[in-house]
């Protein structure tokens, strides 16, 4: 990954060829890679992993944090009978199924992974459901694929047995729940339980305090898993090793705090050390200041609502579309996934690191959601 030149605009470093997007960063005294791997067009699973396994093997320094596939449908037909390498054993993975609108059943896959510093693997449950590592900022722990020990519970005790399940893992690691400053939960069927699941992550907070502290970003987004489970959910946690690492919520300049209706999240979290600033977005759609959806129906106007009020984010923290290091565009309909490409291309915007997947919404009527994580260096 060595020949590409500095972004002079942002201090990271950028490779691209077909089908592949990396970005490097120094900071704290290691380098941090996010990979983004979309499928090409008609690419099966196979040949998908097959690529990214050629990745690991040039890349062999690098040490994965976490990983996500997305929209990865049916079982060994897709590719996953011989996928040993993504089964657990080696690091985090998390499954996210629905589908796919570019003629494949997977819609990509990212990366999060470090080097230059040990890493720790977290085990719980014969898998590998997270790595620690200790750089210069402070202790990190970040944890993917965790779910329910009891798939055929209630949704809301899937729900309750998964944030304790974060809880005693975090616990293992030296952690505690309020150091968590950024989370995702792809639940299934989505659309007939969010507000159940908002109501146990509402009383989970209450019971821990976290209302009084750090409420972290996060995502909450459709999606079904190959164990059958209600939900499954990832986090990223760190405890500082001084007041120079700072962490903070950041509002949404164009909408109202999700907490307004119910909600549990912050609309952004900022991670700061001197010379070096990361914005991590929330799962943001095409929200009202008041809360209500906006253009009901009409997904071109939701796609550029939601980028309106994600670019009003990075704008209000001094950032743009260029410090981008990853992101997820979800789609209700994946007959609509072309939307955010032609919006892209209208408004000439950079060449993002993005997965475009189908995926339910939290409401019937949002039709489109993209998460996005950001880095300003110096």
């Amino acid at each position: 990954m060595s020949g590409f030149p500095d972004m002079a605009s942002t201090g990271l470093r950028q490779g691209r060829d077909r089908g592949r997007r990396w970005i490097e960063v120094e900071s704290g005294g290691c380098r941090e890679l996010f990979l983004t791997m979309p499928a090409l067009p008609g690419e099966s699973a196979a040949d998908l992993f097959q690529r990214f396994y050629a990745w690991i093997e040039a890349e062999p320094h690098w040490r994965i944090l976490r990983q996500e596939v997305f929209g990865v449908v049916g079982g060994p037909a897709a590719g996953r009978g011989s996928l040993h390498r993504l089964d657990g054993s080696h690091w985090p993975v998390t499954w996210v199924e629905q589908g796919n609108g570019q003629g494949s059943p997977v819609a990509g896959l990212q990366v999060h992974a470090i080097g230059g510093v040990e890493t720790r693997p977290v085990r719980w449950g014969g898998r590998t459901v997270g790595v620690t590592y200790e750089d210069e900022r402070g202790r990190h722990c970040v944890l993917g694929g965790l779910l329910p020990p009891d798939p055929t519970a209630s949704r809301e005790a899937q729900a309750e047995a998964v944030f304790d399940l974060a809880e005693r893992v975090l616990a293992e690691a030296g952690f505690r729940f309020e150091h968590v400053y950024r989370t995702w939960f792809y639940l299934d069927d989505i659309l007939e339980w969010y507000d159940a699941f908002n109501a146990v992550r509402n009383r989970f907070f209450q019971q821990r305090g976290i209302y009084d502290r750090l409420v972290p970003a996060s995502t909450g987004i459709g999606g079904n898993n190959p164990a059958g489970a209600a939900l499954t959910g990832d986090l990223m946690a760190v405890i500082p090793a001084s007041a120079e690492l700072r962490l903070e919520a950041v509002p949404s300049p164009l909408q109202c705090p999700a907490l307004e209706y119910g909600s549990s999240f912050s609309r952004a979290v900022e991670v700061a050390w001197p010379g070096q600033r990361r914005l991590l977005v929330s799962g943001t759609a095409s929200i009202e200041p008041g809360g209500a959806t906006a253009h009901v129906g009409d997904v071109e106007a939701q796609v550029a609502t939601t980028m309106e009020v994600v670019h009003a984010i990075l704008r209000s923290r001094g950032m743009d579309w260029a410090d981008t290091t990853r992101a997820i565009a979800y789609f209700k309909h994946a007959h609509d996934t072309r939307a955010f490409e032609k919006y892209c291309r209208r408004q000439g915007l950079p060449d993002l690191p993005v997965v475009v997947t189908k995926n339910d919404v939290c409401r019937d009527d949002l039709l489109f959601e993209l998460e996005l994580d950001a880095i300003r260096v110096g």
